[in-house]
């Protein structure tokens, strides 16, 4: 970036203008706790913000401090993460927690390259906290971020390379204020968020007008770069909803697949989501030889997860006999009394399915 220090102050001290002026009044802006923004900024990846406040605040009520979300249960911390996705985050949280509690007092590191060691901190989460509680002059480099900087000063370094957040990285550092980081840091990402926003962005009222490279060049579309598409998957996924009275059987979800920890029905992948009497399943098939009814068959539901389309169907099955239940506790299902199925985590699509067939939920939208 070849602008000369008079322009990169013009620009960072315009941010800043803009951001004292137009920013959202947020509760971890009201605070240089570290624990607060380290919450904040894990609950809101990849999660906008009116998604995210609510989590937040359920967090910061369960767990004040880091030594109380440190000594909670896995169990309880996803139940409380439930819904918001990308569900490693919340073991990263928990187990940082731990760390941090255990190994460094309850006190988090004050170095942006100490903040790295800690696990679900990557080089963003490292610049939000080191910056914001600390005012360690590192940039913060997000969507936001990449998108202000690559229109204003017309970069063009594709965002598909693993190259290119260095760049950003540099050009940002060249930006940022010593005796202001955090502001600095704030700044371009509320700006790209409310004003410099990826389609439709503001120009007429931006405070960049004059000097922005994209909007000289009727680029706004086209920058930042990103070449690569991120390639969609389809899964089918056929649930058997075991369950005897007011009991249901359930298993916690292992290996690094989608919802790792989190509890969920006894689960059938195919090519497509077929009628219960195509489904070929040994344990299936020596229940229902063994009395257990079919009571119900869902319609197919498409679940969308990021980077993934999930058609899932559920078939509720009565398994009539204590010979039954014998059997689903024998092949590891676990058996959840009705009551008690509010306080395990499970995916949204299971906790809204579950509310739709106990009555609870009247709309089949999942």
């Amino acid at each position: 970036m070849e602008n000369s220090t008079s322009n990169k102050q013009h620009f960072s001290n315009t941010l800043i203008n803009w951001y004292h002026q137009n920013k959202r009044n947020l509760p971890w802006r009201n605070t240089t706790s570290a624990y607060h923004i380290w919450l904040s900024e894990i609950i809101l990846q990849q999660t906008r913000v009116s998604q995210g406040l609510p989590y937040y605040q359920q967090f910061t009520e369960k767990f004040p401090t880091i030594q109380d979300l440190a000594n909670a249960q896995e169990d309880e911390v996803m139940r409380t993460w439930q819904g918001l996705g990308y569900y490693s985050r919340a073991r990263n949280l928990h187990k940082c927690a731990k760390i941090i509690t255990e190994n460094f007092l309850g006190k988090f590191p004050e170095s942006y390259k100490e903040l790295l060691k800690l696990p679900g901190i990557g080089p963003y989460t490292g610049a939000a906290i080191a910056s914001f509680a600390f005012k360690e002059p590192v940039p913060a480099i997000d969507g936001n971020a990449y998108r202000v900087l690559s229109r204003v000063f017309g970069l063009d370094h594709d965002l598909s390379e693993s190259k290119t957040f260095r760049k950003f990285f540099e050009a940002s550092g060249q930006l940022i204020p010593d005796n202001n980081p955090d502001d600095y840091n704030q700044a371009i990402m509320e700006f790209g968020a409310m004003h410099c926003t990826p389609k439709n962005p503001n120009c007429q009222e931006c405070p960049f007008i004059s000097s922005c490279f994209a909007y000289e060049n009727n680029q706004q579309h086209l920058l930042p770069v990103k070449t690569k598409k991120t390639k969609v998957s389809k899964r089918h996924m056929n649930y058997l909803v075991f369950r005897h009275a007011d009991t249901f059987f359930m298993k916690q979800r292992s290996g690094k697949d989608i919802w790792q920890g989190l509890y969920d029905f006894y689960c059938l992948e195919s090519e497509n989501n077929p009628d219960i009497n195509e489904i070929e399943d040994k344990l299936l098939f020596s229940l229902l030889n063994s009395g257990a009814i079919v009571e119900h068959e869902s319609t197919v539901y498409k679940h969308v997860l990021s980077h993934r389309q999930l058609f899932i169907r559920f078939y509720v099955i009565d398994v009539q006999s204590s010979a039954n239940v014998q059997m689903l506790e024998q092949s590891d299902l676990i058996a959840f009394e009705k009551e008690t199925l509010e306080e395990i985590p499970k995916p949204i699509i299971i906790d809204k399915f579950l509310k739709i067939y106990n009555g609870e939920q009247n709309l089949l939208i999942l």
